[in-house]
């Protein structure tokens, strides 16, 4: 299993293809994610690329403020999100 990496300040137009082209010229891409909005399909502006470990990190390196799309992305390693249930029980 590789390392799932974020990647920020997408284009609202970039879809899961731009983001493999992308990445693959850093290394093979084991999976791409864009986060879409529920109700309307709508890219929500960020996804995530699970790449092998080294291949990772030149990815971070050389991809980390590069123009796609007429916006700087912001890549960099993700972060596990703490589960919970939305509210506390008292």
């Amino acid at each position: 299993m590789g390392r799932k990496l974020y990647v920020g300040n997408l284009p609202y137009s970039a879809a899961e293809q731009d983001l493999q082209e992308l990445f693959e010229k850093v290394g093979p891409v084991e999976s791409v994610t864009v986060m879409r909005d529920m109700a309307t399909g709508r890219a929500r502006g960020f996804g995530f690329v699970e790449m092998a470990n080294a291949d990772a990190q030149k990815a971070m390196q050389s991809l980390n403020g590069r123009d796609f799309g007429g916006r700087p992305l912001k890549v960099n390693e993700a972060q596990d999100k703490p589960r919970g249930g939305g509210f506390n029980r008292r």
